[in-house]
């Protein structure tokens, strides 16, 4: 019988927005400070008190395992969608699964706050949110009883922002049918879908390769940030005098480009004993 589970890490997905990176590592794969996004989730989690974790994975599932100490690996070779990915933790949950996407950098995340109204609303679904920061994000409402509402539809409360936390119930669980399934085909048969809404926290959103370059800039300039402009992976050699002679390129593991290379918006990383070098859009 596998052991019951606390938290789940959405992992699984073909990486269609880090383009060539996708090549290379899967996306929760990538460090910031030395820690895979995979690993930052994972803490995120242990602080609230979750002893249990687990993760789908899709794209090159060994290189995500390679990353996961301590984290179940549940693969995925047909990918089971923005819902279906938590069939995994069927039967598995006691409580409440504690959700997390693995794409996303946070230090701290209040999932306390989420777990206490989860539990005290006696929710089918809770969804985290803080107040909408603008931009392109799809705005959350809610109704007057908290309940959030289909989208495309406008309420009294809001605009909100989902940060990516949850807290599912098993009853939501039980709701997921076979094969692969979407949250927006969910959520009209959740008996309750409610927002739970928190202050605003240090959360990033690292979806594309320039996404990871500016996070590697803000929040690692002394690691991977340290070459401006540029994204280097702990285990990536970097040329000498290369600042100036390398633009927007990102240096995956095992790296090593010509000491004497100029280049500009380019992918290098180590594949059987040869550098490979892919353009970035």
């Amino acid at each position: 019988m596998p052991e019951p589970l606390d938290g789940f890490l959405l992992a699984a997905g073909l990486g269609t927005r880090m383009g060539p990176l996708s090549a290379c590592l899967p996306k929760p794969a990538w460090t910031l400070r030395g820690r895979a996004l995979l690993q930052w989730g994972a803490e995120a989690l242990r602080r609230s008190g979750a002893a249990r974790i687990a993760c789908n994975a899709h794209l090159l599932p060994e290189r995500l395992r390679a990353v996961a100490d301590g984290i179940e690996v549940c693969d995925e070779p047909e990918l089971l969608g923005s819902a279906g990915g938590l069939r995994h933790a069927l039967g598995r949950v006691k409580a409440e699964l504690l959700v997390w996407n693995a794409d996303i950098w946070a230090d701290e995340v209040p999932f306390d706050l989420l777990r206490t109204r989860h539990r005290e609303a006696r929710a089918t679904l809770s969804w985290l949110l803080v107040p909408h920061p603008g931009g392109a994000w799809n705005p959350v409402w809610m109704d007057h009883e908290g309940r959030v509402l289909p989208k495309g539809v406008t309420g009294p409360w809001g605009p909100y922002h989902f940060t990516g936390a949850a807290a599912w119930s098993p009853e939501a669980l039980d709701l997921l049918p076979e094969g692969p399934s979407e949250m927006n085909d969910l959520r009209p048969r959740l008996a309750f879908h409610q927002g739970v809404v928190a202050e605003p926290f240090p959360w990033r959103e690292v979806g594309t390769p320039g996404a990871l370059i500016e996070a590697a800039a803000d929040l690692a300039p002394a690691q991977e940030g340290r070459l401006p402009g540029c994204y280097l992976h702990a285990t990536a050699r970097v040329p000498t005098q290369a600042a100036g002679r390398l633009a927007r390129c990102i240096l995956g593991p095992g790296a090593a480009p010509p000491s004497s290379i100029t280049d500009a918006d380019a992918l290098w990383f180590e594949e059987g004993g040869n550098q490979v070098r892919l353009g970035l859009p």
